[in-house]
């Protein structure tokens, strides 16, 4: 059986929200495409942001990407 691949902007946006969420600064984006650096900043935003809200660890497992898709 085949596995589909993910969507690599998908991907990037989720590697962002888990950067953010941990705390680790914007300048990490590994990516230097301007296309797939958007998509990481955009997942980072969210991630910082749920991070100050106080949306880490199992209070936070509803705001997690990878189980929302």
């Amino acid at each position: 059986m085949k596995r589909q691949k993910r969507d690599r902007f998908q991907r990037a946006y989720v590697h962002g929200y888990k950067a953010g969420i941990t705390g680790r600064s914007r300048d990490d984006c590994p990516s230097q495409d301007v296309n797939l650096r958007e998509y990481w900043m955009s997942g980072w935003r969210e991630g910082r942001g749920d991070q100050w809200d106080g949306m880490t660890g199992v209070s936070g497992i509803h705001k997690n990407p990878l189980v929302m898709t």
